[in-house]
This record gives structure tokens, sequence and C-alpha cells, in this order.
């Protein structure tokens, strides 16, 4: 299973089950900003950007979820959803209070569905029960195209190698499988 660092200096051990590029994206649900359903994974009939954080309550975080409302205003036929365990309240406020629109939130806090089932729930650490940082691109028929974990929990991820891998995923004209 794959380990992250915290500050450097703890290993933190994710769990869940670990899923990697040209697996089939497991289906789960969170809990919008406005307590509906959001599904991530599976077959869409788009890409999907998903960012998974600890919380949006923490300045890295806060300045992740503002780069990628930013980088959504620019992708068509793209979703990005932005995935923590922070209550859908706080998520709405911090969506009013960031100017957050181009961009939908969803929280793991019922059943920790997300976390467990990409393999990015942290098992150990001070932030024990968060989802690391990390990101997956989505393709339309429900492909992994790219996985991004960050390796320190504190830092910000490699946004131009996600932003180039979202170029590829979206630049194609077909579903994306028979590449």
């Amino acid at each position: 299973m794959a380990t992250v660092k915290f500050k450097g200096e703890l290993e933190v051990n994710l769990s869940g089950s670990e899923v990697n590029v040209g697996d089939i994206a497991p289906v789960v649900s969170g809990v919008g900003a406005d307590l509906s359903d959001v599904t991530i994974g599976g077959q869409q009939g788009l890409t999907q950007i998903v960012v998974a954080v600890p919380s949006l309550d923490t300045g890295v975080c806060a300045a992740e979820a503002r780069r990628f409302n930013e980088e959504a205003s620019k992708i068509e036929n793209a979703q990005v959803v932005i995935i923590s365990m922070d209550l859908p309240f706080a998520m709405k406020r911090f969506c009013t209070t960031e100017g957050i629109e181009n961009l939908k939130v969803a929280s793991d806090f019922r059943a920790k569905a997300f976390a467990k089932s990409y393999g990015v729930l942290q098992a150990n650490g001070p932030l024990a029960g968060l989802t690391a940082r990390a990101i997956f691109i989505i393709n339309p028929s429900g492909k992994i195209t790219y996985k991004q974990i960050v390796p320190e929990i504190t830092s910000e991820p490699d946004y131009a190698s996600v932003l180039a891998a979202l170029k590829d995923a979206t630049s194609t004209s077909c579903c994306g499988s028979c590449h």
C-alpha cells in the first residue's frame, strides 16, 4: 500500500483498495454542498478530474481548490470535483466565501467510500481518517488515465503534470478506450 509524508518526517500509510492508471474507476457517491448525491467514477460521458484533499479548511487545500476552480473554467467536456471529509455545510461556506463556482464539491464523511475505494484514506498520523492529497483523471468511458498521490500531505500537487494529462484526456475525439 502507498505511503505519504506529513511535514517531511512522519510516514503515513494509506489504506483502502489502491487503484491505478488503466483501472476502471470505482463508482462511489459523495454528498454535495446542497446535500445531493455526487457520483464519482464510472462511465459518465465526460472527463472527470477528482481532486482529493484532507480539508478545505487549510491553506494548502484552499489554494489548491482556488487553482482548480480557475483551471476548470478553461476546460470543456470535463468536470472537476473536490472531495474531502469536510461536512457539506463547511464546503458550501468555503465555496461561497472563496467564489468557487466552476467545480463541484463532495463530502466523503458518511462512509469514506471514495477514500477506501481509491486507496487514499490516511490510516495513521495526525490526520488519520482524512483523505490524502491526490488527483485522478477518469476518461468518459470510466477508465483512470492519470493518478497523482502527492508525496507530502502539506504540499500542493504538481499542477503542470495534471494539466498536461488533462489536456491529453480532453483532446481525444473518441471515448479514450482506444489510447
